[in-house]
């Protein structure tokens, strides 16, 4: 990948105002989407869609963070990338311990609600997806956006997924696998972006000594 640890000193920083664009275009959809996704989900009692809604909230913020330090120091836009891969980290450990709570008093999703949201956000995602495509190569603070608007494209399609398995099987269960596959995804993103944002921090030191 374009941009990889040790060579992000020439990768993408947003330095666009194109970029700045679109990203308050994705923060829009993303905050819409987060009050839909949070609403469906208590009514649906579906993990899934509480669990999806997390990932619109954590992206709308990430967004902002991103849009905040464009044109800031290398460090602090290293640091801001490594805040928002923790809390992505801790956001995937806060929706496999929910997701283990609800095997313990397992409630049956409403199915038709879960499909209907899960498809308006599936294409939300997929727009924002189709915006931000252009830039899902850069430094640790440009592809943690790229990163967190994937995942959501990827969660949406699979609560579509589930719906149709808690539908078919009356079962509770495929909810529960996606809620525990979405939190995995959220974990293994948050690892890239904390990788990426540590080698940038460990070039800018070094480019510090050497002055």
């Amino acid at each position: 990948m374009a941009g990889c640890c040790g060579h992000d000193d020439v990768a993408f920083a947003g330095m666009s105002a194109a970029y700045r664009r679109v990203l308050w275009l994705v923060i829009a959809i993303n905050a819409v989407m987060f009050i839909i996704e949070t609403l469906a989900g208590h009514r649906a009692e579906s993990q899934a869609l509480k669990a999806d809604a997390l990932d619109f909230l954590a992206d709308s913020v990430t967004y902002g963070i991103s849009l905040w330090v464009i044109g800031k120091a290398g460090r602090t836009r290293a640091l801001a990338a490594l805040a928002k891969g923790v809390s992505l980290a801790l956001m995937g450990f806060w929706v496999l311990g929910s997701t283990a709570y609800q095997v313990l008093a397992l409630g049956m999703p409403e199915a038709t609600m879960m499909g209907a949201i899960g498809l308006l956000a599936c294409a939300a995602n997929l727009a924002s997806v189709l915006l931000l495509v252009r830039y899902k190569d850069g430094d640790a603070n440009v592809r943690s956006v790229w990163l967190c608007s994937r995942n959501d494209a990827i969660g949406n399609l699979a609560v579509v997924g589930a719906a149709g398995l808690v539908w078919t099987f009356n079962s509770g269960i495929p909810d529960l696998v996606v809620a525990g596959a979405m939190a995995g995804l959220f974990c293994w993103s948050a690892r890239e972006i904390i990788r990426r944002a540590l080698g940038e921090l460990r070039l800018q030191a070094a480019a510090a000594h050497e002055t």
